[in-house]
């Protein structure tokens, strides 16, 4: 039997990080895939599905750390359906999420790319020195 999830998406929010009981780190984020398609019309369409994903130990933390809202992710895990009564209600609820087995980090995170794309800017408005010419 295979149960395996593989997402490219981006970060809703930053990571949410917390501990188990016995003092385990735990790592809970969003991440958003898009799909885009034609519809019988012709006309492009595009929907957004959100993910829960979790993440645990080492993971979590490194998660915790460096992932931040917009950031793109691409993450592998598991699906699980974890299901648990209302306090209030009394009503089962149900929650499916992604438990992550690895993730990585893709590109420049939004204030990163920002920078990068201010300083480049800047290079390419300015005269190299004398001193930079290689000859």
């Amino acid at each position: 039997m295979i149960n395996k999830a593989i997402l490219l998406g981006n970060l809703g929010r930053d990571p949410e990080l917390r501990s188990t009981t016995t003092g385990k780190p735990v790592a809970n984020f969003s991440l958003a895939t898009n799909r885009r398609w034609r519809d019988s019309g012709g006309n492009r369409q595009e929907a957004t599905d959100w993910h829960n994903v979790v993440c645990f130990g080492r993971q979590a933390e490194v998660a915790g750390e460096y992932l931040r809202k917009g950031r793109q992710v691409y993450v592998e895990g598991r699906i699980q359906t974890r299901s648990w009564e209302d306090r209030e209600t009394g009503e089962t609820r149900y929650r499916t999420e992604i438990v992550c087995q690895n993730f990585q980090m893709l590109g420049a995170a939004p204030e990163e790319a920002t920078q990068a794309a201010d300083a480049q800017a800047d290079d390419l408005g300015t005269e190299p020195e004398d001193d930079d010419i290689p000859f």
